[in-house]
This record gives C-alpha cells, structure tokens and sequence, in this order.
C-alpha cells in the first residue's frame, strides 16, 4: 500500500487537533474502488462516492513495542452508482505495516470480501496469515513454535495454513511461544473475550 493510504488508514498523522489535520481521505475512495475492482463480478458502475472518518476497530490493540503493528480501521461511507442510486457501507481494513492483510465491507446488509479459496473449497481462517507473519518476524520456524507451545508441528502447520480455528488453549501457548500478550493475540486472533474458554485473568 502506498503512504498516503497507510497515513490515511492510520493515525500516525493524527497527533494534531481535528481542525488541523491535513489527511487526504481522498486517496481511501481509490484505494477501495481498486480493492473493489479486484472483484471479478463486482460492477464498476459504483464507485466510492464519500469516505468518512476511519475508526481503529476493538482489535486493534498495539503489539510490544518495537514489534510492527497489526492495525485494524473501520471505514464508513457511501458508493454511487448507476441513476444517481446511494448505497451506505461500512468498510474493515486490517494491515501490518504497509501490508495489506484483509479486508472486508458490509454495504447495506450484505458483507463481501476477497475470496482466497479456489470456488468450492472452504475459506482459509484469516489468523493463519497473521500469526505466519508473527513467526517469521521472530525468526522461527513452525517446528520451533510447536516445540515452544507444547503442540503438535501437524495442528501449528494447519492453524498458519488457515485449516484451523484458533481456540482458547491454542491462543494462550501461541502468546507465550511468540512473546507476545495473550490479550492482544486473543483479539487479532478474532476470539470472543467474552468466551468462558478464556483464561480468568484474560477476561474483560
């Protein structure tokens, strides 16, 4: 992703007050038209028509610092399309530095993504791409996080391939393998908190 849209995505550029901040939403209208157009049934014929404030969503919790940080953006606005027709929506981003990870947007009530899977096979969990990136930061093979988590290679190999819902257990071993706060893992992972499964000292 560009700067400007990792800028406009973020609030690296937000220290200012509102009446000062010179973020360019602009560049978000194209950026979603293009996420949009990667679609091969979505009609051009709509196109992003405003962008309103971006919103960092509940599971954008900040990693260690000095770790790069997993950014999840609420995006709300409006398309236009074909005799002058509205249509609301509300867009969710979620990045790791200037990498796009997933994306996702409800327009009226519909919700709508990029498939991964070829059609017909089951969508891949989108924790497996993350925590795959999680480990090669660190420098460890999956074998390594395995050891470490007191799992098997086989369910850590199926959990960064996507083949595997991450669960209470999993999530807490996963935290302390990879030096990071299970709280944090907990929401980029997409768990409920409110889950009983989780751990006392986790729950809000």
């Amino acid at each position: 992703m560009s700067a400007a849209v990792v800028e406009a995505l973020t609030d690296r550029a937000r220290d200012a007050s509102p009446d000062q901040l010179t973020v360019d939403r602009s560049v978000l209208a194209t950026f979603l038209d293009t996420l949009l157009g990667e679609l091969p049934w979505w009609s051009r014929a709509w196109r992003v028509a405003e962008v309103g404030e971006v919103r960092k969503s509940s599971s954008a919790l900040a990693l260690p610092p000095g770790e790069p940080q997993v950014v999840e953006v609420t995006v709300p606005g409006s398309l236009g399309g074909d005799a002058g027709k509205v249509q609301s929506f509300s867009a969710r981003v979620r990045l790791l530095e200037d990498r796009l990870l997933r994306w996702q947007m409800k327009i009226g009530d519909t919700v709508i993504g990029p498939a991964v899977a070829p059609a017909g096979e089951p969508e891949p969990h989108p924790f497996g791409a993350v925590f795959g990136m999680l480990v090669e930061m660190r420098g460890l093979s999956l074998r390594e996080v395995a050891w470490q988590a007191g799992r098997a290679h086989s369910t850590i190999m199926k959990l960064r391939h996507g083949g595997l819902v991450p669960e209470r257990g999993l999530i807490e071993q996963l935290a302390q393998a990879l030096n990071v706060p299970a709280e944090d893992l907990t929401l980029i992972a997409g768990v409920d908190s409110a889950d009983p499964g989780l751990p006392r000292r986790f729950r809000t």
